[in-house]
């Protein structure tokens, strides 16, 4: 990572939106149809959420399916960057771009695509549009991926617990929408469930219609150094690309930090910090983008809600770090919680 600028992409298929639609051998007219029976000419998309790819989070692991798609079904890829400060007709303009050059399916990275979906869906019947974090828009050709991001935080707020030393961590949240309040409850419970005496300092880097809160480091790299002047030795942020900056201030003062969507401890671009990233709320994207793209190679494309949770390993805790590992006080009450929850002892609040 670059520190405190933003994580440079690398390799990003800016030409993917030149994709012919001749390559499937469709009109713009039926550019949603499944019915290829060659392979290796069936193309998929997807579009990035704020932050792009290069977050070492969110997008990174939307990415990852995506490239597994490529190699295990002979997938086309295609790529699409978001820009700053972009309206919903800019996502319109995009998804289309994207369906009219024949991609199936065409996959929307993050809620706010919800919009932008519902209307370039109907334009493409034929086409499958998978739509990650939200269930407000619905229709027989879109796939709604969500996941139980709650169950996840809280088990990092019990991992946050015991390994705090000063009784006291950190939350920030990207930008205060119901997605990552979601995040702040579980961990909030989480910790609370594990030390009811403990203190949580909460802090939102942007609220909406600023996104900044999911796209720039600095932002988070100054919420978690005032978290830490306040005594906070474990901090979670929930902020996209934000996120690297509270990882980078927490490393740097020699605290934990606790990842966010993709194992964050083995992103490259957070090398130099990954022996204080203790743990990292793992949502199973990178799946979620693959299964869909085979569902519809499959020519049994997935519809309606498509749930990723604790008992599914749809969301969880990475253990990369070694030191985690070894902190077994930390990772028996983990197991232990995971097991309630699944079990419905627990029930995890999705709202603080």
């Amino acid at each position: 990572m670059r520190r405190i600028t933003r994580i440079t992409t690398v390799g990003i298929a800016s030409a993917a939106l030149a994709l012919s639609a001749t390559a499937c051998g469709k009109s713009s007219n039926d550019s949603g149809s499944s019915s290829t029976t060659d392979s290796k000419a069936v193309k998929a998309a997807i579009a990035y959420d704020i932050g792009g790819r290069g977050d070492q989070s969110f997008n990174d692991a939307a990415y990852a399916g995506l490239k597994k798609a490529e190699d295990d079904l002979g997938v086309k890829g295609a790529e699409a960057e978001p820009s700053q400060g972009e309206s919903d007709a800019d996502k319109v303009a995009r998804l289309t771009s994207l369906a009219r050059a024949g991609n199936n399916p065409v996959i929307g990275v993050g809620f706010s695509y919800a919009p932008a979906i519902a209307k370039v869906s109907k334009a493409f019947p034929k086409t499958t549009f998978g739509l990650i974090d939200d269930t407000s828009v619905t229709a027989p050709n879109i796939a709604n991926l969500v996941f139980n991001e709650e169950q996840g935080s809280y088990l990092a707020g019990v991992a946050a617990a015991k390994a705090s030393k000063t009784g006291t961590v950190g939350f920030i949240g990207g930008v205060e929408v119901p997605l990552i309040k979601k995040f702040e409850a579980g961990f909030t419970q989480g910790v609370k469930d594990t030390n009811p005496k403990a203190k949580v300092l909460t802090q939102y880097l942007t609220q909406p219609p600023n996104f900044d809160g999911f796209s720039k480091p600095d932002l988070g790299k100054a919420a978690a150094q005032g978290q830490l002047d306040k005594g906070a030795d474990v901090i979670y942020a929930a902020a996209g690309l934000a996120g690297s900056g509270s990882i980078e201030a927490a490393a740097t003062a020699g605290k934990w930090a606790i990842g966010v969507d993709s194992d964050q401890y083995n992103q490259a671009g957070l090398a130099s910090y990954k022996d204080h990233i203790l743990t990292s709320v793992t949502k199973d994207v990178s799946d979620s983008v693959y299964n869909v793209i085979k569902s519809v190679k499959d020519g049994k494309p997935q519809t309606g809600e498509i749930r990723y949770g604790l008992a599914t390993d749809g969301v969880g805790l990475a253990d990369s770090n070694p030191a985690y590992v070894k902190m077994t006080d930390v990772t028996t009450a983990v197991e232990k919680a995971k097991k309630d929850i699944i079990d419905g002892k627990i029930t995890v609040k999705t709202a603080p």
